[in-house]
C-alpha cells in the first residue's frame, strides 16, 4: 500500500523526469543538502515543493476516497467486506 505523502522531499520526483537531483550528504536527505544534477533545472523553492506535496496529498486523498465510497457501495449491494476485499483489494 502507498503512503500518503508527508515530507516535500517526497515531491522531488514528481517535478522532472530522471535522476535530477541528489543530495550533498546522503545520510542527510534535507532542502538544504539539495543538488540539481541536469543542465537547464534549476533547485526549486521550498515554496513549490509544498504546493506539490499539497497536490500529491490531494490526489491520495482524492484515490482513498473513491475507494471508500466504492467498498460503501458494494456492500450496500449485498457483498461481504471479505468478498469486497478479495474480488476488488479494497
Amino acid at each position: 500500500m502507498i503512503e500518503r505523502p508527508n515530507n516535500i522531499l517526497q515531491a522531488l520526483p514528481h517535478l522532472h523526469s530522471g535522476q535530477w537531483y541528489s543530495f550533498e550528504d546522503l545520510h542527510n536527505p534535507s532542502y538544504e543538502n539539495l543538488i540539481v544534477l541536469k543542465e537547464g533545472i534549476t533547485k526549486p523553492t521550498q515554496q513549490e515543493l509544498q504546493t506539490k506535496l499539497e497536490e500529491l496529498q490531494s490526489d491520495y486523498d482524492n484515490r482513498e476516497n473513491r475507494k471508500a465510497s466504492a467498498k460503501a457501495k458494494l456492500e450496500a449491494l449485498g457483498l461481504t467486506t471479505e468478498e469486497i476485499k478479495e474480488a476488488f483489494g479494497i
